[in-house]
């Protein structure tokens, strides 16, 4: 295993890289780290060289002053950017999770070439409706600080997120507006696309807002490959914890060797 340390935006990022073949490059979703992505990442690294790095305010990232969805889309670029410098083998698979994939799908639609192709793990999803609204803000509120209060008990660790409560109602605030748009961010995509998808993003349960949460994600693929039917989907029979619960099928899909695609 290699490291090094991007400097960017007052942040302070480092980066590990292993394994060896075709390059790859995994960015991490919001609440989620390099570390709870070790299963995925020990997959892959027999035939892809992988590079993984951390998000601000995660993991062994610094914290930041404030949290965005351009501060996160830079950090992605700081990285993408020193790896352009130290002379990667070919332009790399960016592979994205949640949060992860809306950062990926922006960076190659404002970088033509810089990267070989996309994989999109449960996110850059252009839902029809958004999902934070004033009917479920109290829900959410609660969820939030919830996870917040559990996460203060990593402090400290390789999986350490920093944001608060509020900081996270924000970002999916900002999250659900810029997914609005994508849309477009796809049409300026000439590389391949695949995208990994839950089933049941919200939970398989048959009460509460799980099922229209459910509904409005699948809702928004089927809009997608309808504008742009070259983009190769698989659904998953899982929750939006299918990158922990699911990592070997998705390293096979990875990997191109999944025959039940």
């Amino acid at each position: 295993m290699r490291h090094f340390t991007v400097h960017h935006d007052g942040v302070t990022i480092p980066v590990s890289r292993q394994g060896r073949g075709r390059p790859l490059v995994l960015c991490p979703g919001l609440n989620s780290t390099q570390a709870d992505l070790r299963e995925l990442i020990e997959l892959l690294r027999g035939d892809h060289d992988v590079v993984t790095f951390d998000l601000r305010g995660h993991g062994r990232t610094s914290a930041a002053g404030r949290y965005s969805f351009e501060g996160f889309l830079g950090d992605l670029g700081a990285v993408l950017a020193e790896l352009g410098k130290r002379g990667l083998s070919a332009a790399p698979v960016l592979v994205g999770y949640s949060l992860g994939a809306d950062l990926a799908v922006h960076h190659a639609a404002e970088h033509p070439g810089a990267v070989a192709e996309l994989v999109l793990i449960d996110g850059a999803n252009p839902v029809p409706e958004p999902f934070v609204t004033e009917d479920v803000l109290p829900e959410f509120r609660a969820m939030w600080a919830d996870l917040a209060a559990r996460q203060r008990a990593a402090r400290g660790t390789a999986r350490q997120v920093l944001l608060t409560a509020r900081e996270m109602l924000d970002l999916n605030v900002e999250i659900d507006g810029i997914r609005s748009g994508i849309l477009d961010r796809y049409g300026r995509i000439d590389r391949p696309i695949t995208m990994i998808m839950s089933t049941a993003m919200a939970g398989d349960g048959g009460e509460g807002r799980a099922p229209r949460f459910n509904r409005n994600w699948r809702a928004g693929v089927d809009r997608l490959v309808r504008e742009h039917p070259h983009i190769a989907t698989t659904w998953l029979d899982a929750d939006h914890g299918l990158v922990f619960s699911h990592a070997g099928r998705i390293a096979s899909i990875i990997r191109g060797t999944d025959v039940t695609r």
